[in-house]
């Protein structure tokens, strides 16, 4: 499974607007300023976030985006599936061999779980020190 930019740049709205929790709305102007991205692109991947009650739109001079729903309640896998649709590593699985099938359905399974166990409030408030504590992969040939 591939992530396009939809959806990198749609956590990247999201984490910014619950780092600035209680802050008052936030414009995408200011989102793709900070992180350098095109305000055009963003604002067509907040509509179905809107839709999809995860943000909420104020306007006005002071105007933007606010989280809809408390960080803690948004994961990452909902943020994903509303702007990439389902997540599956292949498509056609259910018309693979059975050992290849079981492969592909662990696969999804995994990614579906970092996924839906990973929270909006855990990526705004990421540490990167916490990377650091991480025992790094190993890798035996």
């Amino acid at each position: 499974m591939k992530i396009s930019t939809k959806g990198r740049y749609g956590l990247t709205i999201m984490i910014e607007l619950a780092k600035h929790t209680g802050e008052g709305p936030v414009s995408l102007k200011t989102i793709a300023t900070e992180k350098n991205l095109s305000e055009h692109y963003l604002e067509q991947l907040v509509p179905p976030l809107r839709n999809a009650c995860l943000v909420k739109s104020v306007r006005g001079a002071y105007g933007g985006y606010m989280l809809a729903k408390d960080a803690k309640e948004i994961t990452a896998g909902d943020i994903i599936r509303i702007l990439e649709g389902p997540i599956t590593p292949v498509e056609g699985m259910e018309d693979e061999e059975p050992a290849k099938q079981a492969l592909w359905i662990r696969i999804r399974d995994a990614v579906k779980n970092v996924l839906d166990t990973t929270t909006l409030d855990d990526l705004s408030n990421y540490d990167e020190d916490d990377l650091l504590e991480q025992e790094p992969y190993m890798f035996y040939i």
